[in-house]
């Protein structure tokens, strides 16, 4: 019976603590969607990252680490050749305060990107909760 319980208990603990697949909060507008996602849910992705990781701020401000790329918000499109040429692909935008990654979340759908993520209070919220930037 002891045998039992604890089986019963570590499985019940195991299952617990796995992580749950980040889904983010969908944004609508015109022509797509993107997912709005916090910074818990970020170093969650993080852990397993498969996705690429773009940092939109101008003037550069820092990094959160494992970014991949820094392309400018309003230049997105003259930088196509930066990223994926599979439209589907997971990309993450950030930016400093998440103004920019949003304009540049929504220049993303509008070329025909559907798997934007962008990091909701951008460096400012990640901070905010807990985590470190490179400088």
């Amino acid at each position: 019976m002891k045998k039992l319980f604890f089986l019963l208990l570590t499985t019940i603990l195991f299952v617990s603590c796995q992580s749950k697949p980040v889904t983010g909060e969908t944004v609508t507008i015109d022509g797509g969607s993107y997912q709005k996602l916090t910074a818990i849910e970020l170093h969650t992705m993080l852990k397993d990252k498969d996705f690429v990781f773009v940092n939109v701020h101008v003037p550069f401000a820092g990094n959160i680490a494992d970014t991949d790329l820094s392309i400018p918000y309003d230049q997105i499109d003259e930088n196509l050749s930066q990223l994926p040429s599979d439209k589907n692909a997971r990309i993450v935008l950030y930016c400093r305060s998440g103004r920019m990654s949003q304009i540049a979340a929504e220049k993303s759908v509008a070329l025909g990107y559907t798997n934007i993520w962008d990091l909701k209070g951008g460096m400012a919220g990640w901070e905010q909760a807990g985590f470190d930037l490179e400088k």
